[in-house]
């Protein structure tokens, strides 16, 4: 084959592989913009603080976030992950914030959605370019079929199980997602030697379980990583893992104790949507 016929090849295989000969930022590069934006004036002290549980930075890298990518995160109020991934996005890629379904008879969602939109309102230079939708509604209109390259959520696996709804909340980011993108999970880890409680009631998941309910839905897990895991927690605590920072539902009963364990023991997991 010609040189010239080689290089026509090559441009017949970018226009019909979507995104194949797009610019990808580099990981370092990546990684240093994250750093600028997690030392921005967006982020309370208190927010700062829980980065030591969190690991934002080393959770995103590991779920392969960068600039250029069209990502939605599931339910993001009050917005702590939104700080970090929407400012990343801003400028080329774009970040759907999945919230959560109105009910205007429920005065604890109602306000946090108002909470929510008033975050984005307050800073237009960081959020103005936010694209808000309604999840899962809104996959399919709002949210395309197969237009996103990332989909992240972060311990809310619990409440959807508590509802009912885990199978249909995943079975949303699987069509909501392109052939090959990204899905991204962090959750409470449950004790493993404990039976998983279908509901969830404690805000524990056992891992396992989790891998078989996101799974049966199509996906494939790829990746495991212990960034945020915390091996003193016991996870067998009277009110559950709101026992635990930040939450402290014990009020001050053995404050000192549960602010020495710290945040709770998680599991981050990378899965693909296969491209066939």
């Amino acid at each position: 084959m010609s040189a010239k016929q080689t290089l026509a090849a090559a441009l017949v295989a970018c226009a019909t592989l979507v995104g194949a000969c797009t610019e990808v930022t580099p990981r370092q590069t990546t990684a240093e913009e994250l750093t600028t934006i997690l030392a921005g004036d967006q982020r309370t002290p208190e927010e700062r603080a829980r980065d030591g549980y969190r690991h934002p930075k080393e959770t995103l890298l590991f779920f392969g976030i960068r600039p250029e990518m069209k990502v939605l995160e599931v339910w993001p109020e009050p917005g702590w992950y939104t700080e970090i991934v929407a400012p990343l996005l801003r400028e080329k890629g774009r970040y759907y914030a999945g919230v959560i379904t109105a009910d205007p008879a429920n005065k604890h969602i109602t306000q946090r959605l108002e909470n929510f939109r008033a975050k984005l309102a307050a800073r237009p230079d960081l959020y103005d370019r936010v694209v808000v939708v309604t999840f899962p509604g809104d996959v399919g209109t709002a949210v395309p079929a197969a237009s996103l390259d990332m989909v992240m959520t972060f311990r809310n696996i619990h409440n959807w199980m508590s509802q009912g709804t885990a199978a249909q909340m995943f079975a949303a980011m699987y069509r909501a997602l392109k052939p090959g993108g990204v899905l991204g999970v962090v959750e409470h880890r449950g004790n493993p030697a404990v039976p998983q409680d279908p509901q969830a009631k404690s805000g524990y998941v056992n891992e396992d379980y989790a891998i078989k309910l996101i799974e049966a839905q199509g996906f494939r897990l790829v990746a495991k990583s212990e960034i945020n895991d915390n091996p003193k927690d016991t996870k067998d605590y009277e009110q559950g893992v709101w026992t635990l920072p930040p939450t402290y539902r014990l009020g001050a009963r053995d404050h000192d104790k549960y602010a020495a364990i710290g945040e709770s023991d998680r599991f981050t997991l990378r899965f693909v949507k296969p491209k066939t």
